[in-house]
């Protein structure tokens, strides 16, 4: 079984306040769980500022493998409040695209946001047992069962999208990537996505707004929808939303979306998505 968990769901900065209440304020952080009670692997995607809550909700020991798609502060900003990481005895592997990291050290691009005087306290305080690994595009990753794949995505600076397997199941996290304005569809992506369960896109912006940001890095519910159904994709979720929508006008692009793909679900924060094991066809 895989069970998906959106924890932070907004992109470049959090944002507070009762129109943002419905759909949540906190960036970037998705958990996933591959298996059964007792016996799963958890894996995090990014560490956005919804990481404080979701670390608070894990009862130790820990053992938790966290996945950066880059290393904007949108996307790290919660890991120095990541409590488990405080915790002797707990383990959190860091996984970073080696493009991101300065000479591909992942431990210093870490260090650095905790460091004065950015921070009051270093990395060095948190007590669980860190371990830091570089991932480039095309990279696999076997991790208790679990496939994880990683391509690039198309943002400034460096990013990489995930797909995760398990179980016959297939989730793929594709935030801060930017469609191709001539129309063509990203084939990295394409194949990323390629049958996936869930597809968490990156829909920061409506198709008006994109027209005066091409070149930051993100996409639009429309291209989710449109990749989503080349790929063959069974559920797509808007993800990366906007600082300035809010919960009208998120829901109204996820109506709007529903139109181009009818299985569409905007991310909020609490969603749960749970997957079941697929069963294994016999061999004729």
């Amino acid at each position: 079984m895989m069970r998906v968990r959106f924890w932070g769901v907004r992109g470049s900065i959090a944002a507070a306040g009762h129109p943002t209440a419905g759909v949540g304020g906190n960036t970037s952080c998705v958990e996933v769980r591959c298996g059964t009670a007792g016996d799963e692997t958890l894996l995090i995607f990014d560490a956005g500022t919804g990481l404080r809550l979701l670390g608070e909700s894990l009862a130790g020991p820990v053992t938790a493998h966290l996945f950066l798609s880059h290393l904007h502060w949108d996307h790290i900003q919660g890991f120095p409040f990541f409590g488990p990481a405080y915790v002797p005895g707990n383990r959190v592997g860091l996984y970073a695209p080696e493009r991101c990291a300065p000479g591909g050290d992942v431990r210093a691009a870490f260090a650095a946001q905790m460091r004065a005087p950015h921070f009051p306290v270093g990395l060095d305080v948190m007590r669980a047992e860190l371990a830091f690994e570089a991932v480039a595009a095309g990279g696999e990753l076997e991790i208790g069962g679990a496939r994880v794949r990683a391509a690039a995505a198309k943002h400034p600076n460096g990013c990489l999208a995930y797909r995760v397997d398990y179980a016959g199941r297939s989730v793929v996290y594709a935030t801060d990537t930017e469609h191709d304005a001539a129309g063509g569809l990203d084939a990295d992506l394409l194949e990323l996505a390629r049958g996936a369960d869930v597809l968490i896109y990156d829909a920061q912006y409506t198709s008006a707004e994109y027209a005066a940001r091409r070149g930051w890095g993100h996409s639009t519910a429309a291209e989710g929808a449109r990749l989503a159904s080349a790929a063959g994709v069974s559920q797509l979720v808007l993800f990366h939303h906007d600082p300035t929508h809010d919960d009208w006008q998120i829901a109204r692009i996820e109506a709007e979306t529903r139109g181009l793909f009818p299985s569409t679900t905007a991310a909020r924060e609490g969603l749960t998505l749970t997957l079941e094991a697929r069963a294994r066809r016999s061999a004729a």
